[in-house]
């Protein structure tokens, strides 16, 4: 049996918890089909100490967004994650897949364990920021509102009289790519994404298409004191005044369903 056919299936302890059927299901379908060593992580430690030790079982994990994400962002900091070919079968709640069939991969059970076994590895674009964060979907930007002010009481409990309404801040949102400016506009509650498996940056429903791979997208909030959060495949990260994300062409590999020829017309 090939290294390819060997699998090291990681069970996250969500999608055990949330529906075990599935979960009871994908595995039966992969250990039929292929020689799988199967892994049930209790946390976070013993998944990535799990992942480490695969030797040359090709990866499969089992769980939601967030398990796909960590994964990638574990094999990236291995140095790895350029030199095989992941597998998912997505077990979750609709929300928390929706990264997964923006991929391609199929929600079934039976059907991602199928696309496992027999479907083609595919290259996809990697969007990395500035401190190691790992985007595989989309990423959302928003600026917190300000706090209202506080009145505050005197020791004898008399009203101290305060401002009746917070001084006016402009905030306003820049987006450069490799320092040219493409949005400076002000923020009125709609964000800004950066789609990284098609290298583009969409502001406020207006599309700038960044066609080469390697580019570097900074999106930055300007007369923010608060700054803003990004939020990447379900992590909220911030609040942060700025941050520049690198698109790296073809930086990771996932298996997906096999593509099929159309049937030629019937004569």
């Amino acid at each position: 049996m090939s290294a390819a056919d060997q699998l090291l299936v990681v069970i996250d302890p969500v999608a055990r918890r949330i529906d075990g059927e599935s979960v009871r299901i994908a595995k039966d379908v992969l250990c039929a089909g292929a020689q799988a060593k199967i892994c049930w992580p209790e946390g976070v430690e013993e998944f990535s100490r799990a992942l480490s030790r695969r030797g040359s079982r090709r990866p499969v994990v089992v769980g939601d967004d967030r398990t796909l994400l960590r994964t990638v962002t574990l094999l990236r900091q291995e140095r790895d994650l350029a030199g095989l070919a992941l597998s998912l079968v997505p077990v979750g709640t609709a929300p928390s897949l929706e990264l997964a069939r923006s991929l391609g991969v199929p929600t079934g059970a039976v059907a991602a364990a199928r696309a496992v076994l027999e479907g083609e590895p595919r290259r996809l674009d990697l969007l990395v920021d500035e401190c190691g964060g790992v985007v595989l979907g989309g990423v959302r930007v928003s600026v917190p509102v300000p706090p209202a002010p506080t009145v505050w009481r005197s020791l004898v409990r008399t009203l101290v009289p305060g401002p009746s309404r917070p001084a006016p801040v402009t905030l306003r949102l820049r987006v450069e790519v490799d320092g040219v400016l493409l949005a400076d506009e002000p923020l009125t509650g709609v964000s800004a994404s950066a789609c990284a498996g098609f290298a583009r940056v969409v502001v406020e429903g207006r599309e700038r298409a960044c066609t080469e791979a390697g580019r570097s997208v900074t999106v930055s909030s300007c007369a923010s004191p608060l700054g803003f959060r990004y939020r990447a495949d379900q992590v909220i990260t911030g609040p942060v005044r700025s941050r520049t994300w690198t698109v790296g062409p073809g930086g990771w590999t996932l298996t997906l369903p096999r593509q099929t020829s159309p049937s030629p017309p019937l004569p």
